[in-house]
């Protein structure tokens, strides 16, 4: 997801660092975004830009999905342009499950949907079938098939998603690694890394899923509110310093 305020300060980045190992990147974003970033592999969609119109902006964004790559694909993220993701981390986890049970993974938070619902920001990824219940029982061609996809009292777009994804029979699935720790990290690694780091009066201790393990898996997969200069700092940390 991006916009034509951030297309060039930080989906470029995305694209010289983590996006490039994907089979296939596409950014997201509103009319006006591809004259700005004619580099990139931009795709227009219908909607105003703003934190109001994100719900309205991820499912034209799924639409276009399953028009256009459904069957070229096992499994679909959706990340922001300040999310870093693991990609290899990414199959690593993805290897065994089956993209065509109607399920999607990321970071599983609380409340406002009894399943629970994937962060934004730490972005979540569906299976073929997940994408292909969303359009088929939460959307039309033009733009939702019935009330159950039409806009809550929730603003926010993952809690949105999730309570669509929940009524059409796709369950979230679970990305804790075999000690309990998480994968996807909506926050900088440093607040997820130091103890303290993340105050007591977050928002963030109400919305955790799963009870409180300090520190991120071996096998983490995505981190939010990544900077440009970070992108790149993440990347030589990952794919140099192992070696």
């Amino acid at each position: 997801m991006t916009s034509p305020l951030t297309v060039v300060s930080k989906a470029t980045h995305v694209q010289n660092t983590w996006g490039k190992r994907c089979n296939k990147i596409l950014f997201m974003g509103s009319n006006g975004t591809q004259v700005k970033a004619k580099h990139l592999p931009v795709v227009e969609l219908p909607v105003k830009e703003g934190r109001e119109y994100l719900w309205q902006k991820t499912k034209e964004a799924f639409l276009h999905i399953y028009s256009s790559d459904l069957n070229n694909y096992d499994w679909f993220l959706k990340a922001d342009d300040d999310t870093y993701v693991i990609v290899e981390n990414l199959r690593h986890f993805l290897r065994d499950k089956d993209q065509n049970e109607a399920i999607y993974f990321g970071r599983r938070f609380k409340p406002f949907v009894k399943q629970g619902f994937m962060s934004g920001g730490a972005g979540y990824v569906l299976s073929r079938q997940a994408v292909r219940s969303l359009v088929q029982y939460g959307n039309s061609t033009t733009s939702y098939l019935n009330s159950i996809c039409e806009p809550t009292t929730f603003i926010g777009e993952d809690v949105q998603l999730g309570h669509c994804l929940e009524m059409v029979g796709v369950k979230a699935g679970d990305t804790r690694d075999s000690e309990g720790k998480e994968r996807f990290f909506p926050l900088r690694p440093e607040d997820h890394i130091v103890r303290g780091n993340i105050p007591k009066n977050s928002w963030y201790w109400s919305h955790i899923y799963y009870p409180h393990l300090q520190g991120c898996s071996r096998t983490a997969i995505s981190f939010h509110y990544i900077t440009p200069n970070m992108m790149y700092a993440m990347d030589y940390f990952v794919y140099n310093l192992t070696r």
